[in-house]
């Protein structure tokens, strides 16, 4: 009976203990902790505060004892942890303090063993950047992982959230949809990659279905992400204006029109792959997206362009050499002599539409030789398997009436594709 009372008279003081830690917590809302200015520190409850230096700049600090000793922990900025991630640290401390451990010291420990997810990032790209077929495809995914997800490059694997992939991907989903479609993508298989070595456990926060997708617009109500093109009309004014400016990047941009290739097949080109004299430029496979090798026959003015870069070739090879000696171009070298030019809604990769619009509208030549001119696989994998050739002399056909189009005063070439009707309206 006196050991019932007593532990009864027991389990009401943990009880009342219990209330007071529930109210002595979450003391801060989330608008005073963004409108704080006073340097010190506030008290958000359980040893948690938010520290504000003279300068304005704010951080978490965790106030813990240990052996008698008061320790303090900081655990991150708060433009990098909002205040519910705050919280979800420091009671993940206190349940280390409950079981007699260290917080301090197993954050230590951690910071050793598992990686942030920017180590992370770089790791899964130098793991797989061997199998990819062009520097621009490697360029891009560290562009990507270091720009669009700069805020959680230093936060461990284990520790990102969902709010912390969408704090990453909110500002560029509505107005960069295609690129922010793959930063997420990219983050998802950092993630996943993380959880195959045993860093990270539970649900990808980067997953769409079943999970983003019922937090972020779907991609029906987006742009679909085709490249922006120009009216294929208004290309011949624009590459005049390409042939007025000097350097490198010019000439592969205009090459690059005349070719319908895409940038990335032109940035890489070396001299062994031309052949002047038959006038052809042969892509091997492992620098064609599909994977295939890719004949492009060259027209007169594409050719021009050779010759003009063949006086000035180096030791490195490469047909547009870039600013670094033996180095071909950069990844935004084209992009730029857009930008130099003031071309807006237009990008590189666009002139492929353009060259596919203007051999669909103005010549009469059968769809499988404009789409084998853009080395796209035609007809089922059947066909593919049959057809051995690749139309070279009927693409050489279209290219310089392509040529002629773009260049009728100077080209040189003689129209010998049938273009169609005029059409009246």
């Amino acid at each position: 009976m006196f050991a019932t009372i007593r532990l009864t008279r027991w389990g009401m003081r943990w009880g009342r203990a219990e209330r007071r830690m529930a109210i002595s917590l979450n003391k801060l809302s989330a608008r005073a902790v963004a409108t704080a200015r006073k340097s010190g520190r506030l008290s958000d409850g359980g040893g948690l505060y938010l520290q504000i230096s003279p300068s304005g700049a704010k951080s978490w600090l965790f106030i813990f004892k240990k052996d008698g000793r008061q320790r303090e922990m900081g655990l991150g900025g708060l433009n990098s942890l909002p205040l519910a991630s705050a919280r979800q640290q420091a009671a993940e401390a206190r349940e280390i303090l409950a079981r007699g451990g260290d917080p301090l010291a197993e954050k230590r420990a951690q910071r050793t063993t598992v990686p942030t997810f920017g180590k992370a990032a770089d790791a899964l790209i130098q793991a797989h950047e061997g199998s990819w077929r062009n520097e621009k495809h490697r360029a891009q995914w560290k562009m990507t992982l270091r720009e669009y997800a700069v805020a959680l490059r230093p936060l461990p694997v284990n520790k990102i959230t969902t709010e912390d992939v969408l704090a990453a991907l909110k500002p560029i989903w509505l107005t960069k949809p295609e690129t922010a479609s793959r930063v997420r993508g990219r983050i998802e298989a950092v993630l996943t990659a993380a959880t195959v070595r045993g860093h990270r456990s539970g649900p990808n926060p980067a997953q769409w279905r079943n999970h983003l997708d019922h937090l972020l617009p779907k991609r029906p109500k987006l742009s679909r992400g085709h490249h922006a093109a120009m009216a294929y009309a208004e290309v011949p004014a624009f590459l005049e204006l390409v042939r007025e400016m000097k350097g490198s990047s010019a000439r592969a941009l205009e090459f690059t029109v005349l070719t319908a290739a895409r940038s990335g097949e032109t940035m890489g080109a070396t001299w062994p792959e031309i052949d002047l004299e038959r006038k052809v430029w042969t892509v091997p496979a492992g620098r064609m997206k599909a994977g295939r090798e890719h004949r492009v026959p060259l027209s007169t003015p594409a050719v021009r362009i050779l010759e003009e870069m063949a006086l000035l070739r180096t030791t490195g090879g490469f047909v547009f050499p870039g600013q670094l000696r033996g180095k071909g171009l950069s990844v935004m070298a084209l992009e730029m002599v857009l930008r130099r030019l003031k071309v807006e809604n237009a990008t590189v990769h666009g002139f492929r539409s353009s060259f596919r619009d203007w051999a669909g509208e103005e010549t009469s030549v059968p769809r499988e030789v404009a789409e084998q001119a853009l080395a796209h696989a035609v007809g089922s994998k059947v066909e593919q398997a049959y057809r051995r050739g690749d139309a070279l002399e009927k693409r050489r056909k279209l290219m310089d009436a392509w040529a002629t189009y773009l260049t009728p005063a100077t080209s040189g070439n003689v129209v010998a594709v049938p273009a169609r009707q005029a059409r009246h309206g």
